[in-house]
């Protein structure tokens, strides 16, 4: 039997990152378990957590879009590995600007869809999230180098909170390969 390790890359926790809101939850951007990767829902907000096109649902998707992209490759993924996308809209008007901009991005990829109308989103500026499962072909696993370190870890904030033991659970820095023999990661 083969045993898979999780990749997390990004990881951040929510009463860091979103100081305002009385949360306290250890989250990643990005998660590979063997050869899929998961996503967290992304908006028109950059890497860094700064917000793009406020009122604008194409920049917001474009931003979106553009994180997607970047968060599949630092796990060995593209974008033609993607699988299953969930689009949330905050309004039925956005829905052609968004999905214009998406189809672009997916262009020959055809991913199966859910599209959603929902009252909102975890900040009011935000019109849209896509959420994103892709599937990386068994065929470039044993080439998928480790992701770098610097990636682990959302900011420096987060990095010395999980060194306090707040957030480090699970990461499984440089796993992910199919290996016979090796141990899964605890959880």
């Amino acid at each position: 039997m083969m045993a898979y390790n999780h990749v997390r890359l990004r990881k951040f926790n929510t009463k860091i990152t979103y100081p305002e809101q009385n949360l306290d939850n250890d989250l990643s951007m990005s998660v590979r378990a063997g050869n899929q990767v998961f996503l967290r829902g992304q908006v028109g907000q950059d890497l860094q957590g700064n917000m793009v096109g406020v009122g604008d649902a194409r920049a917001q998707t474009e931003q979106a879009m553009k994180n997607v992209k970047q968060l599949l490759e630092e796990q060995g993924a593209r974008l033609e590995d993607i699988c299953k996308i969930t689009i949330y809209l905050t309004d039925r008007a956005y829905r052609d600007d968004v999905y214009q901009v998406v189809g672009k991005w997916l262009k020959g990829v055809y991913p199966v869809s859910t599209g959603l109308i929902i009252d909102g989103l975890a900040r009011p500026e935000w019109v849209m999230e896509i959420d994103v499962w892709a599937v990386i072909p068994d065929e470039r696993m044993d080439k998928l180098p480790a992701p770098p370190a610097s990636l682990e870890w959302r900011d420096a904030k987060n990095k010395a909170a999980g060194a306090k033991g707040g957030t480090g659970r699970g990461a499984g820095r440089g796993a992910g390969r199919k290996t016979a023999g090796r141990k899964a990661a605890k959880k």
